[in-house]
């Protein structure tokens, strides 16, 4: 279902729509589905959907005043809950016709994600898959930011444990089936520091570098993992 809320607000996204019109759409969609969209309201958050743009890491509010424009990029991080069960995704597109680099972020962020992918099966460990994106991250001379992390999902938006993007001390918790995350690297064309906007919310490269968010929710199975809000392009892959 989240899938089909990102496809829909991903055709509409053009140089000229405000981020308001863009989580309208969302929002729409996640309703016409019939879930509930679990960010609105989320400890006071004014949306349904998450909509950053440029350096915008996470947590833009959407605005009838931002308008996008022609090589944008803006990332769209949405949710809802359906039969009390929570998802949680990300993208990150260009708008109209983009930079190189904008380019190579996104796809590099993107690639990050599937790097740590690979790693998400039964017997690994759950650090496995935060060093996986670390370390290409780091091939990539992306910036990673450290303060946000991915996060355990099922019941509640937000469980334990933490998913961090890059290496730790320690290989962290035995993976076994049925266990469900939220994995989502933030990367930057920059360096690693952010700052929080007044709003309380809006969350800012430092730099003013661009920024690109992948997050998608995953299950543990007994063989390779499933991505459950995937079919990005009508399919649904790890790959």
């Amino acid at each position: 279902m989240l899938a089909q809320v990102h496809e829909a607000m991903r055709q509409v996204i053009r140089p000229g729509i405000s981020t308001a019109e863009i989580n309208a759409v969302g929002e729409e969609e996640i309703r016409r589905l019939g879930g509930i969209p679990n960010f609105k309201n989320y400890r006071g958050f004014p949306a349904a959907v998450c909509i950053s743009v440029n350096d915008v890491v996470v947590h833009g509010i959407p605005s009838e005043e931002i308008i996008l424009k022609e090589g944008d990029i803006v990332s769209l991080d949405a949710g809802l809950i359906y039969k009390g069960w929570h998802s949680d995704a990300a993208r990150t597109w260009g708008v109209g016709t983009i930079s190189a680099e904008a380019e190579s972020l996104i796809k590099d962020t993107r690639e990050s994600f599937f790097t740590g992918m690979r790693l998400a099966k039964a017997g690994n460990h759950l650090y496995d898959i935060s060093a996986a994106i670390g370390w290409f991250a780091e091939s990539r001379g992306r910036g990673i930011v450290r303060e946000l992390t991915g996060h355990g999902i099922g019941p509640h938006l937000h469980e334990n444990p933490m998913i961090p993007n890059f290496e730790q001390k320690g290989r962290g918790i035995l993976l076994v089936p049925g266990m469900t995350f939220a994995i989502e690297p933030m990367l930057t064309a920059g360096g690693e520091e952010i700052r929080l906007m007044p709003d309380g919310w809006t969350i800012r490269t430092e730099d003013g570098s661009l920024a690109a968010h992948y997050e998608n929710t995953i299950l543990i199975t007994n063989g390779e993992p499933e991505i459950l809000t995937g079919q990005e392009g009508g399919y649904q892959t790890y790959v």
